[in-house]
């Protein structure tokens, strides 16, 4: 009986897990659709700016090794 009294803790605590998460999401402000565009687009500017500043800086080394090893 002891093992079916702790798989019903187990199950209980998870049940529980869930319902707190489910309130904790209630209580979530979600963003409205102008904040979620200009949310989107300064993820987007920064990924690119990101991609361009590695992408320089990768030529910049591959070119530093090729004159060193040549």
């Amino acid at each position: 009986m002891a093992f079916l009294g702790r798989i019903k803790r187990g199950f209980g605590s998870t049940f529980s897990y869930f319902a707190d998460s489910w309130a904790e999401l209630k209580k979530v402000k979600w963003p409205n659709r102008k904040e979620m565009v200009s949310y989107t687009l300064v993820v987007l500017v920064t990924v690119i700016f990101v991609t361009i500043y590695f992408t320089i800086l990768d030529l910049g080394i591959s070119n530093i090794v090729r004159l060193i090893t040549e």
